[in-house]
């Protein structure tokens, strides 16, 4: 006889001639209690993701980006001619770039909220109906 014969895989013995990987004993695994199925200890992470995680993550990000930043600002220090619209003048090329991207991200913020709200009233329309 083998130190595998007449125990489950977790190692406790199958009892009365009862086979391994039985019906009973899965359901018995499976059965949730009256509060529903516990994780085991030992299978919680410790080291789980939480809300200062992310913020954590966040802050250091955006860290790096304001970093790029300044970096992007002091290496483009030029003045150049800029015309919009009839207005005319002279600014850096640094201010005159980060000023197009901002228009740039207003104008898509401004677009994907329409989106979402379309969106949302299309599904208040069909859950009433």
């Amino acid at each position: 006889m083998s130190d595998d014969e007449g125990a489950t895989p977790s190692g406790r013995p199958t009892g009365s001639g009862e086979e391994p990987g039985t019906p009973t004993e899965a359901a018995e695994a499976a059965e949730p209690t009256a509060t529903g199925p516990q994780p085991s200890t030992a299978s919680k992470d410790p080291l789980r993701g939480s809300r200062t995680s992310g913020i954590w993550a966040a802050v250091v990000g955006l860290g790096l980006v304001l970093l790029l930043l300044v970096v992007f600002i002091a290496q483009n220090t030029q003045t150049v001619n800029v015309a919009f619209l009839g207005w005319e003048g002279t600014a850096p090329l640094s201010v005159t770039l980060l000023v197009a991207a901002i228009a740039g991200l207003f104008l898509a913020v401004a677009a994907g909220t329409l989106r979402i709200l379309q969106l949302r009233r299309r599904v208040r329309r069909d859950t009433r109906s």
